[in-house]
């Protein structure tokens, strides 16, 4: 199903860089490197994966995206034409978002209804009120909900049916690509599997392309074509879902892989943990050259003098790294 001739999405260096105020009196200024120099493409009808600590930046790439945040530079493509500070809101349609906390995500005072509405009244989307309703009624009932719950307020749901309500109300504009956000981080075990089933039902539907978010390999595993390892603002890994998996090359991939639990005791027995020395470093005063080597078991001299150029290891599979 996916197109990999012509990238939907296109991030070419993209980044996102935030003036904070700190020290006496609050007079200095510092910046956050949140999203430091990141390229990529996403593929229409894929699932492209992007995984990483709190604190890597995954989240405030995928609002970029969006220009939830005005970029600090670099470009930013759908369907091969540029998004601009001044053209993105011809976007907002074939782009949306879904949020990774169903609790705080939706307006406790509006009920499903105008929740899902929004979106309609926005863009102008009905010509009657009778169609208006009709098409939140059909958006819940596609995400497994029912119309006598339009009437509802969010506090009458679980944290999975107001994950659904999220789902409809970012559907309803009928975007070509979404951002999911840590879509299942906030819901129970049995429940993110639910989720993730919807959404890869819907992608084979209505073809629509997906930048998924997610701390979790494993959730990400599920639904990703290819995926991207995120360290401190940088790619740092891309490749397919399945070389990830059984062939990754940054000692920082290898470090996440082998803290997914094996359900197999025999498996489990022999396989090795790498863990990893501190905390991740501060966006606003990152280590010099590699900024992984504080915590890299490998880390070498020369990853302390020069910066690990981004590059093609082999065919679809890059990676960041001096010692690969």
């Amino acid at each position: 199903m996916e197109n990999l001739t012509k990238p939907l999405i296109e991030v070419q260096d993209l980044k996102q860089h935030f003036k904070i105020k700190g020290g006496l009196f609050g007079r200095a200024t510092q910046t956050v490197k949140a999203v430091d120099g990141v390229s990529f493409n996403i593929y229409r009808g894929e699932t492209f994966g992007l995984v990483g600590e709190s604190g890597s930046g995954k989240t405030t790439l995928g609002r970029t995206l969006l220009h939830l945040y005005n970029p600090t530079s670099g470009k930013i493509f759908f369907d091969g034409e540029e998004i601009s500070k001044e053209n993105y809101r011809n976007y907002a349609k074939k782009m949306q978002i879904i949020f990774q906390d169903p609790y705080a995500s939706l307006n406790p005072r509006m009920t499903v209804e105008d929740i899902i509405g929004e979106a309609l009244d926005v863009h102008k989307l009905y010509s009657t009120k009778k169609e208006r309703r009709d098409k939140i009624i059909e958006l819940l009932k596609l995400v497994g909900l029912n119309a006598e719950q339009a009437q509802r307020y969010p506090h009458e749901f679980s944290g999975g049916q107001r994950q659904r309500i999220g789902i409809a109300r970012a559907l309803a504009v009928s975007p070509e690509f979404i951002v999911c956000d840590e879509p299942v981080s906030a819901l129970d075990v049995s429940i993110q599997a639910q989720i993730i089933n919807m959404l890869y039902d819907m992608q084979q539907e209505m073809k629509l392309t997906y930048l998924f978010i997610a701390h979790d390999l494993a959730v990400v595993r599920q639904l990703s074509k290819r995926i991207a390892v995120m360290y401190l603002g940088n790619v740092v890994e891309l490749t397919d879902s399945e070389s990830l998996y059984t062939h990754s090359l940054h000692p920082y991939t290898q470090s996440l892989i082998s803290a997914i639990p094996i359900s197999e005791p025999s498996v489990a027995k022999t396989k090795q943990r790498i863990i990893l020395s501190g905390e991740i470093p501060s966006p606003i005063n990152p280590p010099s050259g590699c900024k992984f080597r504080t915590r890299c078991p490998k880390a070498e001299s020369i990853c302390s003098e020069k910066v690990p150029e981004f590059r093609e290891i082999e065919s679809g599979h890059f990676c960041a790294c001096h010692l690969v």
